[in-house]
């Protein structure tokens, strides 16, 4: 099988980044140390699972993004799903230039990566892979532990919007 790329596509980029938004996905927050122990965290969308056994996620960074180097020198991360009541949360670790994590709550997890005060299911996980892939580096993860919070909406995004309300 050839993994070679059709010369040009018949859509534009910004043409497939809108078919790309409707699909509905949840809100995450990704974070960890670093190999200096700063704190570095950004909000994702792309966050999959892709295996039960054993427990594997995944996750992408665009290539350029300025986490990427806090990211490729940490051992662990934790995936943080946000909660409906979380959108502020969410606005914030997408800003550049900011210290995101202040005022922010937070704790260590068992693996050390901060997990979210708040967030409705929590990933902590162990770095098992990275793929580079077009623009962009996938992380694939081995979850080491994980919780969740019952009765919490989510934090949906769809259409280049974010929902605190299933009925969309």
């Amino acid at each position: 099988m050839s993994s070679t790329a059709p010369a040009s596509a018949p859509f534009s980029p910004d043409e497939f980044r809108a078919a790309l938004g409707q699909f509905a996905t949840g809100v995450t927050i990704v974070t960890a140390l670093d190999a200096q122990g700063k704190l570095v965290g950004l909000t994702a969308n792309s966050f999959n699972s892709v295996s039960l056994s054993p427990p594997l996620v995944l996750w992408s960074l665009g290539r350029h993004s300025s986490s990427m180097a806090g990211f490729l020198s940490a051992t662990s991360y934790a995936v943080n799903v946000l909660a409906a009541d979380q959108r502020q949360l969410a606005e914030r670790f997408a800003s550049k230039g900011i210290d995101r994590f202040e005022g922010v709550r937070w704790r260590a997890g068992l693996t050390g990566a901060p997990l979210i005060e708040g967030a409705v299911a929590t990933f902590e996980c162990s770095h098992r892979s990275q793929h580079d892939e077009g623009d962009h580096v996938i992380f694939v993860g081995q979850v080491e532990h994980c919780g969740r919070r019952l009765g919490v909406s989510p934090l949906v995004f769809h259409g280049g919007r974010f929902f605190t309300d299933l009925a969309m």
